[in-house]
């Protein structure tokens, strides 16, 4: 597995989010999963009728790497841990509502984009508040579901990070789709 942590400095940390009263701080962070052989990504579909998708994401421990935080969340909510390629996106600060868990946080939040050598799975270890499974989409599915629900902007972020790591998968020659 290559790794590529590098940010560019240059880069400013964008803020998405509307802010709320008492926000719980927890940094966390996502990997958006390319598999080369489908040319589809890996999200997490909610099994309630909204059908959500949602990246596999989470927050990480005080004295956990962030990266290592980022990919044990992936392997805990989607099995898949072969992994070809992990690199740094981008990073964000982001408010937003946990509606399973009933409160406001705001995160500093950094995306990984993940290309998966195979999709094998190990059992998931779902968190009680964790209805979802593994399922694929292109780009176009996942931005088309999060545009019907984004209501109150409390995804905007991933948007962001999606966009920028399908531009990434793309640079370095996995995700072979052409925009129609």
């Amino acid at each position: 597995m290559t790794s590529d942590n590098t940010q560019t400095t240059t880069e400013k940390v964008l803020e998405f989010g509307i802010k709320r009263e008492h926000e719980e701080f927890r940094d966390g962070g996502c990997a958006v999963v390319f598999d080369p052989q489908s040319q589809k990504y890996a999200i997490g579909r909610r099994t309630t009728p909204d059908g959500l998708i949602i990246l596999f994401s989470g927050g990480v421990e005080p004295d956990e790497e962030m990266q290592a935080g980022v990919l044990r969340e992936l392997r805990e909510e989607s099995g898949l841990h072969d992994y070809l390629h992990v690199e740094l996106i981008t990073e964000a600060l982001t408010h937003y509502r946990h509606i399973a868990k009933n409160l406001n946080r705001v995160a500093h939040a950094t995306c990984f984009l993940v290309i998966l050598k195979s999709t094998d799975c190990l059992p998931t270890q779902l968190e009680e508040h964790e209805k979802f499974v593994l399922d694929w989409a292109t780009p176009e599915e996942i931005l088309a579901n999060w545009n019907d629900r984004n209501t109150d902007h409390g995804n905007d972020h991933w948007i962001y990070f999606l966009n920028k790591s399908v531009a990434r998968a793309k640079e370095l020659g996995y995700d072979k789709a052409v925009k129609s």
